[in-house]
């Protein structure tokens, strides 16, 4: 369910939760029954938790400036074994 914003001239905004696309230009008010237009506002993007937002932001940004790679990174260091039988083992 969406969110939708009404503003009634008579007793201020209100809002209403419909099924996307479901929301007509004008409602009627629940409190005094007059017309009222819809709001446009933002979509809730500042519910989005700080990670997704932070990739959300560098996906958007690498669009026009892509970040450019100038050198091969590091290797990863080979795990020491937490058991001393491991390093027993044979290697691929």
């Amino acid at each position: 369910m969406v969110r939708y914003e009404y503003r009634c001239p008579a007793c201020g905004p209100w809002t209403v939760a419909l099924p996307m696309g479901a929301a007509d230009a004008r409602r009627t008010c629940p409190t005094c029954e007059e017309p009222s237009p819809r709001r446009w506002s933002a979509p809730l993007l500042n519910r989005m938790d700080p990670a997704s937002a932070r990739e959300r932001l560098r996906e958007e940004a690498s669009r026009d400036v892509p970040e450019v790679v100038t050198s091969v990174p590091p290797a990863a260091r080979r795990r020491v074994p937490s058991d001393h039988r491991q390093a027993r083992l044979p290697r691929p």
